[in-house]
C-alpha cells in the first residue's frame, strides 16, 4: 500500500485545478501545467484537493499511484515556487556563460559546447564556475541540468567536471611507481 498515493494532494492559496478524465490541469502564479496520469489510476477532485486512487490491485497498478500523486504535487509546486537545479564547475579554464538563448560552456574542448536553452527553461550564471537552472516543471529543469552535466560529468581522479551542487564524488587514489 502506497504511502505517498494516500495523502491527496492540497491546492494551494491561488492554484485552481482541473481534472477531465486522465488530465490535471493546474494554474497558478507562474504559470499553467498539465499531465496525462495513466489508466492504472484513477483522480478525482475532492473539497480542495485532487486524490489519486489505484483502479485494481495489481503490481502495476500499485507502482503508478505514488508517482502519479508525486507527479501531481510537483505540478502544485511548480506553478507556485517552480524548481531550481544548480551545478558546480571544477577544473582549470572551465566556465560557463550565457550568451542570448544559448549557454556557452568552455570545459577544456578544442572549441565551446553551445547548449540552446529550451522554452520554459531560464539559466543564469552567477559566477563563472556556477549554473542555476529554473522552471516550473519539475522533468525539464532535471532533463536539462542533466545534459548540461553530461558535457563533462566529473572525473573521479581530480573531480574534474559539471557536477550537481552537493553531489559527492567518490575519488580514487592516482597510480603508484
Amino acid at each position: 500500500m502506497s504511502r505517498i498515493g494516500k495523502r491527496p494532494v492540497a491546492l494551494p492559496s491561488g492554484v485552481t485545478a482541473n481534472v477531465e478524465g486522465q488530465t490535471v490541469k493546474v494554474k497558478g502564479p507562474k504559470g499553467a501545467l498539465q499531465i496525462v496520469l495513466p489508466e492504472d489510476v484513477e483522480v478525482a477532485m475532492d473539497n480542495g484537493s485532487v486524490a489519486v486512487k489505484p483502479r485494481s490491485e495489481t503490481k502495476r497498478a500499485r507502482a503508478m499511484w505514488g508517482m502519479s500523486r508525486t507527479q501531481v504535487a510537483n505540478l502544485m509546486k511548480g506553478v507556485t515556487t517552480g524548481f531550481e537545479r544548480k551545478l558546480e564547475i571544477n577544473g582549470v579554464g572551465y566556465r560557463a556563460a550565457v550568451q542570448g538563448k544559448n549557454l556557452q560552456l568552455a570545459l577544456g574542448y578544442s572549441h565551446d559546447v553551445l547548449f540552446p536553452i529550451p522554452d520554459g527553461i531560464s539559466i543564469v550564471t552567477p559566477k563563472p564556475t556556477e549554473i542555476v537552472v529554473t522552471g516550473i516543471d519539475a522533468q525539464k529543469v532535471g532533463q536539462v541540468a542533466a545534459e548540461i552535466r553530461s558535457y563533462r560529468p566529473p572525473e573521479p581522479y581530480k573531480g574534474k567536471g559539471v557536477k550537481y551542487a552537493g553531489e559527492f564524488i567518490f575519488r580514487k587514489e592516482g597510480k603508484k611507481k
